[in-house]
């Protein structure tokens, strides 16, 4: 069990790379699934576009979901999203941020699988058979063929086996013209997803640079302050079930030595160190109320700093404080700041 903990913390304190290497996982688990695919084009006019199309677009979809699905941000991302104002207002700058780096994460594996896919060719193959232009590559001029005969004989060329058209077009040149514009495609959309990945990475924060840092800082504290706040619940559970289970025995046993007149015994010394930790909540009323408001109205981010004591009372009681005096350069790019 302790090593499960260890992992589990691990995996915590490096939730960024853990997330990362989940992308990368699905990545690769994209291309092995499609290579394991058994792509079976129905070579009929009115099915083999919704079928092409559906194996290029569906699985990406579904892959896409499950990015977020797996990523753990995504019920911190709604809970701050859904919460009441109360005493602490919602940046909508952060809420975009942490959408953001969610999405760049859960595109991974979509493009990956739109990529194989173009590359391979069979969907585009399957989705536009039947757009082939015969005038050019086959025989135009076949006879006795209408136009609905030869949309259902174009529509087998993915299908070598049934294919019944070679005095219109001959198979292999229909293929692969079909599979040469779905590889020119895809190097395309890998071009411009790696495009779109470097303007994305590299000069977003160049032109946005204090508001990107203020983004990335408070999406990191709502982050680290979810899990002190889970932390700290579960400390303060543990210490409450703790003492509960105590005083629960502890009176069973002074019944129980009342009723056989015995003195009742002395009670253990840690149930001291697990009242401290419950920070004043005692009773379940109480704990509720206490959830209930820290969900509604969490506290402003403004710490209080207290005021030194000294010898005859606190320090600078009564007076205004005092502050030193602020260089002009940082005064300049305190402003600048703002």
């Amino acid at each position: 069990m302790d090593k499960f903990r260890m992992i589990f913390q691990f995996l915590q304190s490096n939730q960024e790379s853990f997330m990362n290497g989940i992308c990368g996982i699905m990545a690769l688990a994209s291309t092995q699934i499609y290579s394991a695919f058994d792509f079976n084009c129905p070579c009929l006019p009115r099915y083999n576009l919704a079928y092409g199309l559906g194996i290029l677009l569906v699985p990406p979809f579904i892959l896409f979901l499950l990015g977020f699905v797996l990523n753990n941000n995504i019920s911190m991302l709604a809970e701050e999203w859904r919460r009441p104002q109360g005493q602490r207002g919602k940046d909508p700058a952060v809420l975009r941020y942490m959408f953001c780096s969610m999405a760049q994460r859960a595109m991974i594996a979509p493009v990956v699988w739109v990529s194989v896919t173009l590359l391979d060719g069979k969907c585009i193959t399957c989705a536009f058979c039947t757009s082939v232009p015969v005038e050019i590559l086959g025989n135009a001029s076949h006879p006795s063929l209408s136009q609905g005969d030869m949309k259902r004989v174009l529509a087998r060329i993915p299908c070598k086996e049934i294919y019944d058209g070679q005095e219109l077009i001959a198979n292999e040149v229909a293929v692969r013209y079909l599979r040469c514009i779905s590889q020119a495609l895809g190097w395309c959309f890998v071009l411009l997803m790696t495009m779109l990945a470097f303007l994305v990475r590299s000069l977003r924060p160049c032109f946005t640079q204090a508001a990107f840092l203020k983004s990335r800082y408070w999406s990191h504290y709502i982050d680290i302050e979810r899990k002190l706040f889970d932390e700290t619940c579960t400390e303060h559970a543990r210490s409450f079930a703790k003492v509960c289970i105590q005083q629960f025995f502890e009176g069973m046993s002074t019944d129980l030595m009342a009723a056989h007149c015995h003195l009742p015994r002395k009670a253990p010394e840690d149930a001291g160190e697990a009242t401290e930790k419950l920070l004043g909540i005692t009773d379940w009323d109480t704990m509720n109320m206490a959830l209930k408001s820290w969900h509604q109205c969490k506290p402003p981010l403004h710490l209080h700093v207290p005021a030194l004591p000294s010898g005859n009372g606190w320090a600078g009681e009564g007076q205004p404080p005092v502050h030193p005096p602020v260089p002009r350069r940082e005064m300049a790019a305190y402003y600048s700041w703002v």
